[in-house]
């Protein structure tokens, strides 16, 4: 079994952490929950409010299309029809004069069976009708206007007329269509637009207040969640709806989020117990051997060992609290900027040469299997450190004759280096707890550590975006060992 120990006189005092002070964020009275935003500063409002415009936009675009593909074609029919009626009848004067033209005109008004087409043929003073279907000239109509609709009396009855002047040497015609049931196609159209429109106006809004509602119903479960932990109650997770959108998708991110804050803060709870516990007696024995020294020891040498043990359980102690504030330093990733490209392979043969005279003194075989070249980016010190502890561990619970093994490989996922044993390995049951501080399983009590190896071990993984896996070395031995993989991303 490997033990999550700390290797003594391994730990380079650490970088100070942070200033005195009271946290940023935190106040002496606990924060009251906001209520609900304002209308206009509401971002369900503002959702809602863009989806009416897109809708809005949408159908008036949609409305323009449909005017442009009906009342605008007409129009565009009468007017190709009127052009096209018009350069034939100046075609025609051309070849036959003024009295061929009036014929022309003739013919065309007798053919006329819907009684739609308007002509009219004067003088260029206007004086004197030739030919056409209308009295007279239309009155305000200015000169060198060619298209233009007015009211014309065709056939007794004012309508509306679209008409095309044509200037003639010595004659004036007008050639032109009467608009009466198109005028009146278009108001229907019209009419049909606006009521359309409102209609538009009303879904818009209606799909606006759904659009609010349906966010604040997704949003609500999210709002009682950070209102019960605000509250304290630490246990309170965001309800997923199982449609696997964003908005469980932001639930589950949340509550990974607070899983790990609950760890975090169990940590901490768990670490000053640890302290109070765990601390408590090596200072305890230390203050009884330098006084009982002060009270017994009648020579210098006696009372020279005893402050020597006293400043040597002192230094544990000091040794606790650098791995403390080291760990600390890697989960809150201080240690990044320390970052650079480096070859991992030296450091891991550099570790394995340090604790193979240990390994040796204990009767044990140190194996390694390294490749001549692991790139790496990171942190050299707190890789190498954490491969020391992996490597103390081994060495600690593996018994005379047995075997450490370091490997290391590159995978396409990035780099794995393995730390094997053959002792009595790890049970399941303690493996999940194995990287929390100052854990020890119940075979390791009376084995020197202090529960922070595999600790510093975890933490230096996780700033490296990596992590740490605890397996049986060989499942089918009676002593299953301990296998211990540190598997490093690529940069």
């Amino acid at each position: 079994m490997s033990d999550p120990s700390l290797p003594a006189g391994r730990l380079p005092l650490p970088r100070r952490l942070g200033g005195g002070g009271k946290p940023a964020g935190l106040s002496g009275a606990p924060s009251l929950a906001l209520g609900p935003p304002r209308l206009l500063k509401s971002a369900g409002f503002r959702f809602a409010t863009l989806f009416a415009a897109m809708f809005a936009i949408a159908a008036i675009a949609l409305v323009a299309v449909l005017w442009w593909a009906t009342a605008g074609a007409l129009d565009r029919q009468t007017d190709a029809a009127v052009r096209a009626d018009a350069i034939a009848l100046a075609e025609r004067w051309r070849e036959a004069g003024t009295s061929g033209l009036a014929e022309a005109i003739e013919e065309r008004l007798a053919v006329d069976v819907e009684n739609e087409s308007i002509y009219l043929l004067m003088d260029a003073e206007g004086t004197r009708r030739i030919a056409g279907n209308l009295d007279g000239w239309p009155r305000g109509q200015t000169d060198g206007v060619p298209w233009f609709r007015t009211r014309v009396i065709h056939d007794g009855l004012a309508v509306d007329a679209r008409l095309h002047r044509l200037e003639l040497p010595g004659l004036r015609l007008l050639v032109g269509r009467d608009e009466t049931e198109r005028s009146e196609l278009r108001r229907l159209l019209t009419e049909g637009v606006v009521w359309a429109s409102g209609a538009v106006l009303v879904f818009a809004l209606m799909g606006a207040w759904l659009i609010r509602h349906a966010l604040q119903a997704r949003m609500g479960p999210v709002f009682a969640t950070t209102a019960a932990i605000a509250g304290g109650d630490l246990a309170s997770r965001v309800t997923l709806s199982g449609r696997g959108d964003e908005f469980d998708r932001l639930a589950q991110t949340l509550n990974a989020m607070l899983d790990r804050i609950a760890s975090l803060m169990e940590g901490v709870r768990g670490v000053s117990d640890a302290i109070a516990h765990d601390l408590r007696t090596p200072i305890a024995r230390a203050r009884a051997k330098l006084e009982d020294a002060l009270a017994t020891s009648a020579d210098g040498e006696s009372l020279r060992a005893v402050v020597e043990q006293g400043i040597a359980d002192l230094d544990g102690i000091s040794r606790i609290f650098q791995a403390l504030l080291r760990i600390a330093e890697a989960e809150a990733g201080a240690r990044r900027a320390a970052f650079a490209p480096f070859d991992l392979a030296p450091v891991l043969a550099d570790a394995a040469e340090i604790y193979e005279a240990t390994a040796e003194a204990r009767g044990q075989r140190m194996l390694t299997d390294l490749p001549e070249r692991l790139d790496l980016v990171g942190d050299r010190d707190l890789l190498l450190q954490a491969v020391a502890n992996l490597l103390d561990n081994a060495i600690k619970f593996t018994p005379p004759g047995g075997t450490v093994q370091l490997a290391a490989r590159r995978t396409p996922e990035g780099i794995e280096v393995t730390v094997a044993d053959n002792g009595p390995g790890l049970a399941p049951e303690d493996r999940a707890h194995a990287g929390e501080r100052f854990f020890r399983a119940d075979k390791a009590r009376a084995t020197p550590g202090s529960g922070l190896g595999l600790s510093l071990v975890r933490a230096v993984a996780h700033l490296h975006g990596g992590e740490v896996l605890l397996e049986d070395a060989a499942p089918a031995r009676p002593q299953p060992g301990l296998r211990a993989v540190v598997r490093l991303p690529r940069a």
